[in-house]
């Protein structure tokens, strides 16, 4: 061959997003989909669903308007969607029968009531909150998914933060989420009220 033909060769190669999805891809957009939707099958699916439709029209993926992950969290934002259209609501009683590390009441008890602080949320700032914490992304990322700038998506998310934790009752059961919050979300203790 040419080095012509191998040049080619070389820039198709660099504009196919998935020619090397790494481990981290699959991470990121997992954990993005498992923080919306939950852990467990149905997260797997909406991911491999992902990535299939990331596949069938890599060719649309353009590298000037955004990464690859980016337009993975994209793809799988519309998984989503369908997924819920598509989902038949679990029978009243039937659950996973998981356990989790640690002390399980006391870890169930605090996941409950941080997702149903977050269902009070408007989808937006669920969203918000998933893209950067359910998916580890920073704000310019998170800007080019939703069609923000970087300084309003994280005005939006303080803002959104802040009406999570003020829907969070009473203050003991905010110093009770406070940890489970800055580890989950990475959210930064409140200072002690004098």
């Amino acid at each position: 061959m040419d080095s012509g033909s191998d040049k080619i060769g070389i820039v198709v190669l660099s504009r196919d997003p998935l020619r090397d999805p790494t481990r981290l891809l699959v991470r990121r957009v997992y954990a993005y989909v498992a923080y919306r939707i939950g852990d467990g099958p149905d997260a797997e699916d909406v991911t491999s669903e992902t990535f299939e439709r990331a596949l069938r029209y890599r060719d649309s993926y353009d590298a000037s308007k955004g990464e690859v992950a980016s337009w993975l969290i994209g793809i799988a934002r519309q998984c989503i969607n369908d997924a819920a259209h598509r989902r038949i609501p679990e029978p009243i009683g039937v659950g996973r029968d998981e356990t989790a590390p640690g002390q399980l009441e006391d870890d169930a008890l605090r996941r409950l009531m941080l997702a149903d602080a977050l269902r009070t949320l408007d989808r937006r700032d669920q969203d918000l909150i998933a893209l950067r914490y359910g998916s580890d992304l920073p704000a310019r990322q998170i800007a080019e998914i939703v069609g923000m700038s970087t300084n309003a998506v994280e005005v939006a998310l303080h803002r959104a933060l802040g009406r999570l934790r003020a829907r969070l009752e009473g203050e003991s059961a905010l110093e009770t989420l406070e940890s489970q919050l800055s580890s989950d979300l990475h959210v930064p203790r409140r200072a002690p009220q004098p």
